[in-house]
């Protein structure tokens, strides 16, 4: 077995792993076009797990609220009553985009870093594609059985801040300031931080838990916007559809074909250039939509695109009259940089807990979001750090054991750092600056 980056990460490993084989077997798959929050039941049944897991672990005042959201408050250790209040934050939903039911958990002790078959779906994990995964042999890997997600996105953040603040509640003598737990719903539909009461939440800055290979800490994101294409068309008859017929499947499609295919595509962009990705379309001849997500890490190339897509859906509507385009743009969260730019001591502490544990930081834009993105713009500076789970939103989804543990000793970490004379005074500026 590789060694752990840490005796405290060995330490926190079985307890880590344990929280999460339990978490991911709960179905909390979101659902998009949510009527009430959360979107699915299954998060609420994750969600009182949690709050009667919190309660044995000490933190009296864990609770759910009426909107899904999981709150629970670890106080101060002896002596740093007058610091600052740090948040952990993670999300207790999974993706849409597969399956999250049904999910069953294989372990793979000392990863031989070849190929691993999983026994349904004929899904595989093969180095040659993922590099990641070859780097971690010795590890012991976690995977789905091949059909569903595994749900590490963010099952694993969440295990990991449940078995550091667990630990340190066992443990009072570890120096931590006040840590204020949120774990939030419908993160993966864009909703995590609709209903977040950040006044109540009483946080200097927080973390989402939320990232993939170690050492990551991100302080910047996309921005992002959700454009819904929705055409109308005139269905009549097939046999009797001469001069008819408006087809507005076909003219969907059109507009996806119309759209650049090499560039501007998830598959055709990466580091800091931004893309349109459709991610789903359905209809008929009488109706059709078409979904897309837009990302940019300036915003006004992000405008840029979102106007692209309008013009090409309008110009394709406009060669058939009788068809109908409504388009609707949605923003979805900002960079979280501009924000976090006015309280460097966030990526700071996160970077100093990080060595602390025996890696490197690795700072880098997150291609995609979290919670932090939102509740960075909202006033709550909300960084995001590493889980060790890699290929969220697919049935490929994997992540290592080791990782997960260095994880949440970075956690435990982090409270000793917030703890020392230097960041104390960082205190008791929560949501002094307003939104930008």
């Amino acid at each position: 077995m590789t060694a752990f980056t840490s005796p405290l990460a060995e330490t926190l490993a079985a307890d880590t792993l344990e929280r999460f084989l339990r978490y991911v077997r709960i179905d909390t798959q979101a659902r998009r076009d949510r009527t009430q929050s959360p979107s699915t039941p299954g998060q609420l049944e994750l969600a009182r797990m949690l709050v009667g897991e919190l309660h044995e672990a000490g933190l009296a005042d864990a609770a759910l609220d009426a909107n899904g959201y999981v709150t629970a408050t670890l106080e101060a250790g002896t002596g740093n009553g007058d610091g600052p209040v740090i948040g952990l934050v993670a999300h207790v939903d999974t993706s849409p985009d597969e399956s999250g039911a049904g999910v069953e958990p294989i372990v793979h002790r000392g990863y031989d870093g070849g190929t691993l078959h999983l026994p349904r779906g004929g899904t595989a994990l093969d180095p040659a594609d993922m590099p990641v995964l070859g780097a971690k042999e010795g590890h012991d890997i976690v995977t789905s059985s091949g059909d569903t997600l595994l749900g590490a996105d963010d099952k694993a953040g969440v295990a990991e801040i449940m078995a550091a603040v667990a630990h340190l509640a066992a443990h009072p003598e570890l120096p931590r300031p006040k840590l204020r737990v949120c774990f939030t719903p419908d993160e993966e539909i864009g909703e995590g931080a609709t209903l977040f009461d950040i006044e109540r939440f009483g946080a200097d800055c927080a973390y989402t838990i939320d990232g993939s290979q170690p050492g990551e800490i991100q302080d910047e994101t996309f921005s992002a916007a959700e454009v819904i294409l929705t055409l109308h068309g005139v269905d009549v008859h097939p046999g009797f559809a001469t001069g008819k017929l408006v087809h507005a499947g076909r003219l969907a499609a059109r507009i996806v074909t119309a759209l650049p295919s090499d560039t501007l595509t998830p598959e055709t962009t990466s580091g800091r250039e931004g893309f349109i990705h459709i991610y789903e379309m359905h209809g008929s001849a009488g109706s059709a939509v078409v979904r897309a997500i837009v990302r940019d890490f300036d915003d006004a190339r992000l405008e840029e695109s979102v106007e692209l897509l309008r013009r090409t859906a309008q110009e394709v509507a406009a060669t058939e009259p009788r068809a109908r385009l409504e388009v609707d743009v949605r923003t979805q969260y900002p960079n979280m940089r501009r924000y976090l730019d006015d309280f460097p001591q966030a990526v700071a502490a996160a970077e100093q807990a990080i060595r602390e544990e025996g890696l490197e930081p690795i700072r880098q834009p997150i291609r995609g979001g979290t919670d932090g993105s939102r509740l960075s713009a909202m006033g709550l500076p909300t960084p995001n750090v590493f889980t060790g789970g890699h290929e969220y939103h697919s049935v490929r989804e994997w992540a290592s054991v080791q990782d997960m543990a260095s994880a949440a000793a970075t956690i435990v970490r982090l409270a000793e750092v917030w703890t020392r004379p230097e960041l104390r005074a960082a205190g008791g500026r929560r949501h002094d600056a307003p939104p930008r």
